[in-house]
């Protein structure tokens, strides 16, 4: 059970609405390496993750990753709030405007709205921390690109913040690849167990 406290993991003050700047971090909220697949992945990973220190770990960072999204969205809200007309047309922020007006939607900086196939939740324990290693990084980047196109200090601060998590993120989950492999004569490391696969032909 998670409980919700009820303020931002860090403060967001928007000072100036900037809606150029809200279309492209929109993609951290619903964009292919944003912060609602993050925490899906995560957060369905960890059923089948055989050791309590990885459902925890996933389940960490899987809640963070849901602050995550909320800073995002709260970033995103500040700097489209009351928007006239004009301003909409001119930043290139009318298309997005006709469908969802200033809601706040789960899409990519390029239009296309989010979808679980963009995550990996394979059941395999190496498999799904390498996913979650390659996700932290593309994520990184994301925020990387984020700060080459932003101008606005007060969107900047936040969006270091988020960027400094995901490389967190990232060691921690090198260290729970490290503890599979300390462990990877044990049984359950796979997804099925490689007794029961021994007879299965190879492919030549």
């Amino acid at each position: 059970m998670f409980v919700y406290e009820k303020r931002l993991q860090y403060p967001i003050k928007i000072t100036h609405p900037n809606p150029r700047l809200a279309k492209i971090i929109m993609s951290q909220y619903g964009g292919p390496d944003g912060e609602l697949g993050a925490s899906v992945r995560y957060l369905s990973q960890r059923f089948t993750m055989p050791y309590r220190e990885l459902q925890g770990l996933l389940t960490d960072i899987g809640t963070e990753e849901l602050g995550h999204l909320e800073m995002v969205g709260t970033l995103v809200y500040q700097l489209t709030r009351n928007l006239t007309p004009d301003e909409i047309e001119k930043s290139g922020y009318d298309a997005y405007f006709i469908d969802h007006t200033a809601g706040i939607y789960p899409v990519s900086a390029g239009g296309t709205p989010w979808g679980a196939d963009g995550i990996a939740s394979t059941g395999d324990t190496i498999a799904d921390l390498t996913e979650d290693l390659a996700a932290e990084q593309k994520a990184r980047k994301t925020y990387d690109n984020i700060l080459r196109l932003s101008d606005d200090p007060e969107v900047n601060d936040v969006i270091r913040f988020l960027r400094e998590r995901e490389i967190v993120h990232y060691q921690r989950f090198g260290e729970g690849l490290g503890l599979v492999r300390d462990r990877a004569k044990q049984k359950n490391i796979y997804a099925l167990n490689p007794s029961f696969d021994k007879d299965i032909p190879k492919i030549k």
